[in-house]
């Protein structure tokens, strides 16, 4: 239970950062923010445990953070362009 809501807090503030640093306007709901943010996430740590050969779920580091959030941004981008 604590880590389902983990993740939906997690996801819902790394949402809200990638919208705010995402240029332009970006239109969601709430939901779409915290699927946003889970989202970066997960694509943010699979590139990562695929790139230095680690089990993805090694815990919390600031790097990990930033990665989240570019990886959310990177899913905006594609859900608007594509």
């Amino acid at each position: 239970m604590f880590n389902l809501l983990s993740m939906i807090l997690g996801g819902l503030i790394t949402g809200l950062a990638a919208r705010w640093l995402y240029p332009g306007s970006v239109h969601m709901g709430l939901g779409h923010t915290i699927l946003l943010g889970i989202g970066g996430s997960l694509l943010a740590g699979l590139a990562a445990s695929a790139r230095e050969g680690r089990p993805w779920s090694e815990g919390f580091s600031r790097a990990g953070c930033i990665a989240s959030v570019l990886g959310a941004m990177l899913l905006i981008f594609i859900g608007r362009h594509f």
